[in-house]
């Protein structure tokens, strides 16, 4: 969770520190997670369903290994790149960990 306090929050970046870096990048994650609550939660609003997936690590493995040595790779079932798989994947499980150190979870 971020912080409350207004002078450590001036020291995270959000936007000039990652949004404006890679904004192809994280729409194309944003995308894939419409794409995945549409087929995993049909009608229902945009959320992350945690208990229908949590091997992250072993899922980001197999989407390196299926974007090839240039990263380039597309999953034919979901039209995408593998790589934004991965990287959904690597958020996932960011996510959880810094949630599990801090003993919070977000609530969406």
């Amino acid at each position: 969770m971020l912080t409350t306090d207004s002078t450590a929050r001036k020291g995270i970046p959000l936007a000039t520190g990652c949004l404006y870096y890679f904004p192809d990048a994280l729409a194309a994650v944003a995308e894939l997670s419409r794409k995945g609550n549409d087929k995993h939660n049909p009608g229902q609003p945009l959320h992350w369903s945690r208990d229908k997936s949590n091997d992250h690590l072993d899922c980001i493995a197999r989407h390196l290994v299926d974007a090839g040595p240039d990263g380039t790779g597309v999953d034919g079932t979901e039209g995408v790149y593998h790589l934004t798989q991965a990287a959904w994947r690597c958020l996932a499980q960011l996510q959880i960990v810094i949630e599990n150190a801090s003993g919070k979870q977000n609530a969406v």
